[in-house]
């Protein structure tokens, strides 16, 4: 996945930039550009698919889709959209911050909390949890990451 390429050629509304993004984020190899994304309108169509190991399926038929919006010129930071479709699924998480915009999920992380996620939650994963999600609902969050 790639951030977007030219903020001003996306649907209307969904997102603006100081100045056109390169593919790590940046405006002209600077600071990164200030942009906005309203992510509940963002249509599906303008998520690209990011395929399931099958080993992570637990039940169901989960989709993940997901976009890029910026990443470090190191990679050790991004932030993206991402969206799965009800089932259920286990990952090893990141370090990630993300909000819910859409949907409801289980979140069980072995040896810790059972989390109930929904709009409008925060949600805070630590580097090397291991986690079950049980999708109830078509999740979509807004995310931040650093590795």
């Amino acid at each position: 996945m790639t951030a977007p390429s030219d903020p001003e050629a996306q649907t209307p509304g969904t997102a603006t930039a100081s100045a056109p993004l390169s593919a790590a984020g940046s405006a002209a190899g600077s600071a990164p550009a200030s942009f906005v994304v309203n992510v509940p309108a963002l249509a599906d169509d303008e998520l690209e698919v990011e395929p399931l190991d099958p080993a992570q399926i637990v039940s169901g038929q989960p989709v993940v889709t997901g976009k890029v919006l910026w990443e470090s010129p190191d990679g050790r930071q991004i932030r993206g959209i991402w969206q799965i479709t009800p089932g259920v699924v286990t990952d090893t998480e990141a370090n990630e911050l993300f909000v819910v915009v859409s949907g409801r999920a289980t979140i069980e992380v072995d040896g810790g909390p059972v989390l109930e996620v929904g709009p409008g939650d925060a949600c805070v994963l630590r580097e090397g949890d291991r986690t079950q999600w049980t999708v109830h609902e078509t999740l979509r969050k807004a995310y931040h990451i650093s590795l």
